[in-house]
């Protein structure tokens, strides 16, 4: 059900800032709401002037699920119509007739896209979020699909709002390419060399180039009109954490197999009286396949079902932009799919020379399973970015690993930064149960009761079918 919007102060400022600059880059961390900021600044500017049909640039994953749900997500937004511009070469030119006010592309289409539409160019506002991916632009050389959206961008785009939590992952360096799109070099030089040699020179290990001393002041400086930074501590009590709730789509496979499975297990609870254990027990096989992979036969094998949660993961890898990442995991399949796609990555196995990397910063992704997270283990000082790629119910253990990096910690240990929580969900699916109980601390057997009774769930009608 949509709820209303009230934008915190700061989500105040970045529709403000939208609305008077036509041209801008927001900078603001994950689960900030720049997604729904700007979609709310965009729908209060359509009364003014003409603003839709609006084109949003994003990964794969969030332009497939994550702008549609936040269309869907708020009342203020919902009647507007969403189509994802993704999938097969039938499936894009399908959605390229469809009418709608929000078109969405991921980066891989975008030059197929803009060879498609050529002069018949229809979007006057584009919405570039993870504008980092335009880093690479030159006006010679650089990325394909930088360069295809260049050749729209001062031509046929009147309004551009780049978003991203991360401008300068690699350094100052990145910005260039990326505040092309704003002021067409404006700024910080006409041409990427021009950039390079006013604010850098070669570096004193021989190998590429730094910054001089008052670079970055004096690029703050000149973008200073045309770019707005939120700081989440300037706006957040820190002994509270961020929490941000990133939900993943099943493919329709999955779903199927995750509907039969969801069936059983109601089936089963229905008409007893369950031990919470035993409940919870039932739900093993929906939380598997909703992370990605479940167990056949009950035996020590298992099969990938879907990779959603590891490219949301990605995503959010890529936003901390090499900020130490500690990722919280349940089952074993989940750790060997982690380890297999972050080979970066290291499992927390409670050496002290492990636990002593993490704390240096030398370790960027971290996997720990709550149960292993318990009381004295110290790992406040290797990061402030706790992601849960999945859950379990129990209550004693999310709080553990919570507290291995938790506010109160951080604040402890001298650290004055905010602490983030990511949630990766599958949408519809046991998880969002398994989440109510970790938030609500209600029984397990009252939570999945419910969830029967709201889903309609008859054992009769469902044995007859």
């Amino acid at each position: 059900m949509p709820i209303d919007y009230k934008p915190h102060k700061y989500q105040g400022l970045i529709i403000s800032a939208i609305q008077s600059i036509k041209r801008i880059a927001v900078w603001a961390g994950m689960g900030l709401g720049k997604s729904v900021s700007t979609a709310t600044a965009l729908e209060d500017l359509s009364l003014a002037e003409e603003v839709y049909p609006v084109l949003v640039i994003a990964p794969l994953r969030v332009a497939r699920t994550t702008w549609p749900q936040e269309y869907r997500k708020w009342n203020h937004l919902k009647h507007r119509s969403v189509v994802t511009i993704c999938g097969s070469a039938k499936e894009r030119q399908a959605a390229l007739r469809a009418k709608a006010d929000i078109y969405t592309v991921n980066f891989e289409q975008l030059e197929w896209l803009v060879e498609q539409l050529g002069d018949k160019w229809p979007f006057r506002t584009v919405v570039v979020d993870e504008a980092t991916k335009l880093k690479g632009f030159r006006l010679r050389q650089g990325t394909r699909r930088a360069k295809a959206l260049a050749r729209v961008a001062h031509t046929k785009i009147k309004r551009i709002i780049l978003l991203t939590g991360t401008p300068s992952p690699n350094g100052l360096q990145d910005l260039w390419g990326q505040m092309w799109f704003v002021d067409k070099g404006e700024r910080l030089g006409r041409t990427y060399d021009a950039f390079k040699q006013r604010w850098f020179r070669a570096s004193h290990t021989g190998f590429g180039v730094e910054a001089t001393e008052n670079a970055q002041e004096q690029i703050q400086k000149a973008l200073g009109d045309v770019c707005i930074t939120i700081d989440a501590a300037d706006w957040f009590d820190l002994k509270e954490p961020i929490v941000n709730v990133i939900k993943v789509d099943l493919p329709p496979a999955a779903r199927v197999l995750y509907k039969d499975m969801e069936k059983k297990m109601f089936m089963e609870l229905e008409g007893s009286e369950v031990e919470a254990l035993n409940a919870a027990a039932k739900t093993q096989k929906c939380l598997q396949i909703a992370s990605g992979a479940a167990y056949v036969d009950g035996g020590p094998a298992w099969k990938k079902i879907h990779d959603e949660k590891l490219q949301a993961l990605e995503e959010i890898l890529e936003e901390a932009a090499g900020m130490p990442v500690l990722v919280a995991y349940h089952f074993k399949s989940d750790l060997e799919r982690l380890l297999a796609r972050f080979p970066q990555g290291k499992h927390l196995d409670k050496k002290p020379e492990t636990i002593d990397a993490w704390n240096r910063g030398e370790i960027p992704i971290m996997f720990a399973h709550p149960a292993s997270a318990g009381h004295g283990l110290n790992l406040q000082d290797g990061g402030n970015i706790l992601v849960f790629f999945s859950l379990n119910w129990s209550l004693e253990e999310h709080q553990q690993i919570i507290e291995r990096n938790g506010p109160v910690r951080q604040l402890q240990a001298g650290h004055n930064r905010p602490v983030f929580h990511h949630f990766i969900m599958a949408a519809d699916t046991v998880d969002e149960l398994v989440l109510e109980r970790l938030q609500s601390k209600r029984e397990v057997q009252d939570i999945l009761l419910q969830a029967m009774k709201e889903r309609g769930f008859n054992p009769i009608e469902e044995n007859a079918a």
